[in-house]
């Protein structure tokens, strides 16, 4: 287990492991007997391995919603929640913004500067990129276009659903987190009931 060590302390922070986040930690995950071990030792911690339908993402959920467990959960759907409508008015810009049938897919290669052309050629666009950027999860403070890009594609970055291969270089890669979130907004219209789609920016329900 000890060689393990590494891969369960980042899951256990909360980090989201896919074939593009990091491809040889992801390739380990698919192995059952690796996920056994994983979950046979998160056991005593209430904690255990989990992915979703497509298995494109692997991250810990909890075992037993004992009291403790439902604290943390609720201040982490909290989290989530609030940064849910920036999120999807973003994946909606993408799609709008570079001409795409669909949402953002893992894998798919985004680069700051075709958004800033698109957003220079099109007013509508160059406006809602300027509320997003300035939306408390991204919090942009700055007027210029460059800027609000830089610190949206940042913060995207911090938390997970892109990555930056090279610290050099713009382009960004979409990571299998972003299946995690369109999996859990549909859980959140589906299951919860709650009025995710009539909050949201119009155009949003054709991404679920």
């Amino acid at each position: 287990m000890v060689a393990l060590g590494p891969l369960v302390e980042r899951l256990l922070a909360g980090e989201f492991l896919c074939a593009v986040s990091d491809e040889s930690a992801f390739r380990h995950l698919q192995d059952e007997r690796t996920r056994e071990r994983i979950d046979a030792y998160l056991r005593p911690l209430n904690r255990r391995l989990a992915t979703n339908d497509e298995g494109s993402v692997y991250f810990l959920a909890w075992r037993t919603l004992d009291e403790g467990a439902r604290e943390q959960l609720s201040r982490q759907l909290a989290d989530t929640v609030n940064s849910l409508l920036p999120l999807l008015e973003w994946l909606q810009l993408v799609q709008e913004a570079l001409g795409r049938d669909g949402p953002a897919a893992p894998g798919d290669v985004l680069k700051p500067a075709d958004f800033s052309s698109r957003c220079e050629d099109h007013q509508g666009l160059r406006e809602r990129l300027e509320r997003l950027a300035g939306d408390p999860f991204f919090g942009s403070q700055s007027d210029q276009l460059d800027a609000q890009l830089k610190q949206v594609f940042k913060r995207l970055r911090e938390h997970g659903y892109l990555l930056q291969p090279h610290p050099d270089r713009q382009y960004y890669l979409v990571t299998a987190k972003i299946d995690y979130l369109i999996d859990l907004v549909r859980f959140i219209r589906d299951e919860e009931n709650l009025p995710v789609d009539d909050q949201a920016p119009s155009g949003q329900e054709s991404l679920l």
